[in-house]
């Protein structure tokens, strides 16, 4: 394994770090004794950064993350765990409705988290997404007023604008910004937030780095997501966009087997070129995919062979929006 720093002010973490969400939603049904295992592999293969939050399962997966803590209560201090708040559940729907980041709630948040973790402290405590209502200011106030106490090493803030960016900042050090990065979502990044957090030495971690499995190569119609899968309401896995993008997958495959590695390890690869500054955390609850992913650590991958991927992914050929249309409204803000 390799290691970077989460910007100028956070701690240290693998290159690549372990996004932990499906392992409780979105993709299936779950195996705990497989997630289990699969985050045995990642303390053995040197992954550090496990990835959470308060809103995957409704608390479960926080929960799930601390049993595999409780497990390995010896290695808590090599661990870097990441969890969010702010998205909040319709107590009748299960479905998440408001955002909530205001002052009130971020300390009753956290202590939520600290107990289903069954931490002291949590390394990374992002804002999952930002309430435009609730000024940043008064948002990133209660969090640094969680760093004063202990309860949080470092802060983090997920899918905002490089304004609200530079808000937060000047109130405390913002360590990382997690951000959907991909060969097939580049345009939130790169540009003005990418310049920003260079700029003020914040790391950027990439979720859904391998485009939320599009960029394994290992699907090849929409007939073979479970109907409990999530990507059926995701718009690039719908019927009139999938094969466009399976197109670009199969141009993404081509260029891998030239360079002797997977579709998934070139599309991460190509991330960590993209700077030392970057953090993909790809997510998986198979110890297979897990290993898989990590390797990308190791592939060679040139300059030419870094800019013939971007080339072969024109983002303009991406069909489909990255979220569907409720949950792109609680972006940028």
């Amino acid at each position: 394994m390799k290691y970077r720093k989460l910007g100028s002010n956070g701690p240290e973490v693998s290159a690549i770090g372990l996004g932990c969400m499906g392992m409780s939603i979105a993709y299936g049904v779950p195996d705990e004794e497989e997630s289990q295992r699969t985050l045995d592999q990642a303390l053995e293969t040197g992954v550090t950064l496990l990835d959470t939050a308060d809103a995957y399962g409704q608390g479960s997966n926080e929960e799930l993350v601390g049993r595999w803590l409780h497990r390995h209560a010896q290695e808590r201090d090599r661990m870097v765990v990441a969890t969010k708040f702010g998205l909040r559940h319709d107590a009748t729907t299960g479905r998440v409705g408001d955002v909530d980041t205001s002052a009130e709630y971020v300390p009753l948040a956290c202590r939520a988290s600290l107990r289903r973790l069954g931490v002291e402290h949590i390394d990374l405590y992002y804002a999952h997404r930002r309430n435009p209502a609730t000024p940043i200011e008064e948002t990133v106030g209660a969090m640094a007023r969680l760093v004063e106490a202990g309860l949080v090493r470092h802060i983090g803030l997920s899918e905002v604008s490089p304004a609200t960016l530079r808000k937060a900042h000047a109130v405390h050090p913002v360590s990382a910004v997690q951000v959907e990065y991909s060969l097939f979502t580049r345009n939130v990044v790169e540009g003005e937030l990418l310049a920003t957090c260079r700029e003020l030495g914040i790391a950027v971690v990439a979720y859904s780095p391998l485009g939320r499995g599009m960029l394994t190569g290992s699907l090849s119609s929409r007939s073979e997501l479970a109907a409990d899968d999530n990507r059926r309401r995701w718009p690039r896995f719908a019927d009139e966009n999938i094969q466009r993008n399976l197109a670009l997958v199969q141009a993404v495959r081509d260029v891998a087997e030239r360079i002797g590695c997977s579709p998934a390890q070139a599309a991460l690869a190509w991330l960590l070129a993209q700077g030392e500054d970057i953090v993909p955390i790809p997510g998986t609850k198979r110890r297979r995919y897990l290993q898989e992913n990590v390797a990308a650590v190791t592939v060679p991958l040139s300059d030419a062979d870094r800019d013939l991927l971007r080339r072969t992914v024109p983002e303009e050929a991406v069909a489909g929006e990255r979220y569907p249309e409720a949950a792109l409204e609680r972006l940028g803000h």
